[in-house]
């Protein structure tokens, strides 16, 4: 029996859907670094630690609807899956806002929302994982409250009662920070995060020869009640944070130049570098005294930082880089995409851009294939029409 186009047809329009699903799931990633965009390339080794950064999620939870769960959620769990099988990462970290409007939701909602996060990250589960807490999570500075901050910190590992947290893996060090909580004057949870930051300052001088000796001659400064830190830059601990840090400028791949539009519109600082107790929509960098505290305390090896739901890759007056990872949600923005970082041996780091399809790509596909389907079931019933007719 000969097979007709009406028959092969379908057949075609199946298949290109599985290829392009298997392509528009998998991402596509190049580095960033100066020395590799510039065609210094890099191979990794076996000792080299693989951390996949995403940030802004969104997740809503039991209140998504239709569309984000039958279309944005789904493709977002292709997304994670895709790039565990083809990356292989050791280790995942979200850089806050796993949900929408988390400071919003009661505790059973809020365990709705854990579940759709851990069923959409998948095999990542059986990896070590971070979560640093974002504004969308923990909410503004007028609401925030250490106990809704304590229980949702609860639900990821390794968050202490103020939203902070300090692990090494294979041989690297990684200090997050509450960052909401250092944009809120004077909230108790601002003090609870400077003492975090404190406490790492002393055991980062500590692992020096001869610091802790060193430090009882040491002056104490005046600002938030820290040491002077008199470590090398660059020499503590992989920092993260939701907001970025305080910067003049921002640098993108090869590129500088000031007014990022992330910064237009800040809000207008007090003495002490604060945004105060009130809402802080229009500031979106941790205040620059903050800023300066936490470079003089921790001495970061590099930053990364989200909330802009833009990549940057910018360096500081010190020498420290700072790399803003991007939303991987379209959620959020049209072109989502994520961080892969390669921390190595000779304490380099290795970062590359993954891009995802656009949104509106991939809903223009699929409308062409339903236009497609429409139209050839059209003119299959075109001729007995036209017999009726006769």
């Amino acid at each position: 029996m000969a097979l007709t186009w009406t028959t092969v047809l379908p057949v075609i329009i199946v298949s290109s859907l599985i290829i392009y699903e298997e392509w528009a799931s998998t991402p596509s990633c190049k580095p960033t670094n100066a020395a590799d965009f510039c065609g210094k390339g890099y191979e990794s080794k076996e000792e080299d630690l693989k951390v996949m950064m995403v940030a802004n999620l969104h997740l809503l939870g039991s209140d998504s609807g239709f569309v984000n769960l039958y279309f944005r959620d789904y493709y977002m769990s292709m997304f994670f899956k895709k790039s565990f099988t083809s990356l292989k990462p050791d280790m995942l970290l979200v850089l806050g806002d796993v949900s929408a409007k988390g400071s919003e939701l009661t505790q059973t909602k809020w365990v709705s929302v854990v579940h759709q996060f851990q069923q959409m990250v998948g095999p990542f589960m059986g990896l070590p994982y971070h979560v640093v807490v974002g504004d969308r999570d923990v909410g503004e500075c007028s609401g925030l409250e250490s106990n809704s901050v304590q229980w949702i910190a609860r639900s990821f590992p390794g968050l202490d009662s103020a939203g902070c947290g300090a692990f090494e893996i294979s041989n690297v060090s990684f200090v997050s920070l509450n960052a909401v909580a250092l944009l809120c004057g004077n909230n108790g949870l601002r003090f609870s995060v400077e003492k975090v930051i404190e406490r790492e300052s002393v055991d980062l001088q500590m692992g020096f020869e001869n610091s802790f000796e060193d430090l009882k001659d040491k002056e104490i400064s005046r600002g938030f009640g820290w040491r002077e830190n008199y470590v090398s830059s660059g020499s503590g601990p992989v920092l993260l944070l939701h907001f970025p840090l305080h910067h003049p400028a921002y640098c993108n791949c090869c590129n500088c130049r000031s007014g990022s539009p992330s910064q237009k519109g800040l809000s207008t600082l007090d003495s002490r570098g604060f945004a105060g107790t009130g809402p802080y929509e229009l500031m979106h960098t941790v205040p620059p005294n903050a800023t300066e505290y936490i470079f003089q305390a921790l001495k970061p090896r590099i930053i990364f930082s989200a909330h802009t739901h833009e990549f940057s890759d910018y360096t500081h007056s010190d020498g420290t880089r700072e790399v803003t990872v991007p939303s991987m949600t379209w959620k959020a923005r049209d072109d989502p995409g994520f961080i892969l970082a390669t921390f190595q041996s000779n304490r380099a780091v290795s970062v590359s851009y993954c891009s995802l399809p656009r949104e509106s790509h991939v809903l223009i596909f699929f409308t062409s294939i339903v236009v497609l389907l429409l139209s050839m079931m059209l003119i299959a019933n075109t001729p007995q029409v036209l017999c009726l007719r006769l």
